[in-house]
């Protein structure tokens, strides 16, 4: 499966996505909590800049930055109030990437805020102590509905793909749901909802796909999921979903035990995950609807969408609070997992993804290469300094062919996977390339890393490569390998000792 989805990533193209739902505001105070008020048994939260309040979209607003990351140019259609907080919420949403001429005021209802206060202990990990709701759960009125339905209508002729998520603040009304369903189905553009947690789903009739939690799931259908038969319960709850409300697809969310798959036509299925650190499950369920509409964009089949948005929101909770993971960083997981059973060795452009990835977190990449045929402790201490130059150390390793042009037709004593294999053990490398080019040329200009590290006792000018390090602006660092130590040695030994019929002392 895992292979499958690397193969919709690797071809993964930009989408078009219109957001329609409840946008709110995520406003969060983060101080120290290290002692209880003397007056009252509660903590009290040590802020050292009361203005340092950081805003973030939420709810629907969490979708719509999510697929932007993504790649997507997203839209955002919902209600936002006459106040500050609205203004605030249109910048933060601007400023993820995504559009918000859609986005209708009603000066009759406040911005959905969510106001949190957000404690250390002991200058540790951050939790959550309380949180502040400023909202309106009342149905729009026909008026701004209206509105919304036009600014809807407006829209569809410019998207691939609609995403419905609504947190029951009043803007997913049954008529609106309604006619934007059959709005979509008549122009044939596929609509996924993330529900409120409500009894009654019959507002998403007719849609593409629902995509509950299993706790929604249970309420929404009346029947309880047994601890101890989570998939087989679940999967009759995405049976009853897709039935009764006409979906092309149910997905149901299952936390660490991944999620149930039911598509019409064909049985519900069981797709499972990766278990994670949980840290905090904000933001998995609006990552899982941002997910699948770029999947669902870029014709995924339905399992590997579902697995890929499983992924991205296993990657969620790991974090506290929200983050926009970007695509890279999604591809980069995908091939971690699915090349576990390679360990650390990377076609190049799986490694180019996992590099971007690792340079967007800041991370300074360090190359080298070599033959390193006969691994030996020379190796293990040179490729221990070469790490200690950066974060992450990428080894290319040359293929076969190049190996006997360099060192004659006896060699290498090991073929290239073998080479790869050995190195990726040592714990100084993070990643192995096997590479046919006769220099190193194209593997720089493709990766770019930071540090290009050679190995002996060169100048600057004898390296092949030095030409194209300076006009890339590479910093070039030569190590010093252990005097005596090197393949040719070692094998001249072994086989002179093999010649005598001696014993190899120290080879």
């Amino acid at each position: 499966m895992e292979d499958r989805v690397l193969a919709g990533v690797r071809n993964w193209k930009p989408f078009r996505l219109l957001v329609v739902g409840d946008f709110m505001l995520d406003q969060s105070l983060t101080g120290n909590a290290e002692r209880l008020s003397p007056d009252a048994p509660v903590p009290v939260l040590a802020v050292t800049d009361p203005l340092a309040t950081v805003d973030t979209p939420g709810g629907a607003g969490n979708v719509a930055v999510f697929a932007a990351a993504l790649g997507g140019r997203v839209e955002c259609v919902g209600v936002v109030g006459g106040d500050s907080d609205g203004s605030i919420l249109r910048q933060a949403l601007v400023d993820g990437g995504c559009g918000v001429e859609s986005l209708i005021v009603d000066p009759d209802r406040p911005t959905t805020t969510k106001r949190s206060l957000i404690g250390r202990a002991q200058h540790r990990h951050p939790q959550k102590m309380f949180r502040i709701d400023t909202e309106s759960r009342a149905p729009l009125s026909a008026a701004i509905q209206a509105k919304v339905f036009d600014a809807i209508s407006a829209r569809l002729s410019s998207c691939d793909v609609v995403c419905i998520e609504d947190y029951n603040k009043g803007v997913c009304t049954d008529e609106l749901c309604a006619k934007l369903i059959a709005l979509c189905k008549a122009k044939k553009i596929p609509v996924l909802v993330d529900p409120a947690s409500i009894n009654d789903y019959s507002r998403y009739r007719g849609a593409t796909a629902v995509t509950p939690n299993r706790s929604e799931a249970e309420k929404a259908t009346g029947r309880t999921v047994d601890p101890s038969a989570v998939v087989s319960d679940s999967k009759q709850l995405v049976s009853l979903l897709l039935k009764d409300l006409a979906l092309e697809a149910a997905i149901v969310t299952l936390d660490k035990d991944g999620a149930v798959l039911e598509v019409f036509g064909s049985p519900a299925v069981h797709l499972p995950t990766v278990v994670r650190n949980v840290y905090d499950v904000a933001g998995a369920g609006d990552m899982v609807l941002a997910v699948l509409a770029g999947a669902v964009a870029n014709k995924m089949p339905w399992p590997e969408a579902v697995t890929l948005a499983n992924i991205a929101a296993g990657m969620e909770v790991e974090i506290f609070g929200v983050r926009a993971f970007a695509l890279t960083e999604i591809q980069a997981s995908v091939i971690r997992l699915a090349h576990q059973a390679l360990g650390k060795t990377r076609l190049r452009d799986d490694l180019l993804v996992e590099i971007a990835a690792h340079r967007a977190a800041g991370r300074r990449i360090v190359l080298t290469n070599g033959c390193f045929d006969v691994l030996h402790a020379g190796h293990v201490g040179y490729l221990r300094e070469a790490k200690s130059l950066g974060d992450i150390l990428v080894v290319g390793v040359n293929c076969d062919e190049q190996v006997r042009a360099l060192k004659g037709n006896d060699r290498p004593i090991y073929n290239e996977s073998d080479r790869a294999e050995l190195l990726g053990e040592l714990a100084s490398v993070d990643y192995v390339t096997i590479f046919e080019e006769p220099t190193a040329v194209a593997l720089l200009r493709s990766i770019v890393p930071d540090v290009y590290v050679k190995g002996g006792d060169y100048e600057s000018k004898e390296i092949t490569e030095s030409a194209v390090v300076k006009e890339l602006g590479i910093k070039l660092s030569i190590v010093s390998q252990r005097p005596g130590l090197s393949t040719t040695s070692v094998v001249d030994r072994v086989r002179a000792q093999f010649v005598s019929g001696g014993n190899v002392k120290g080879a």
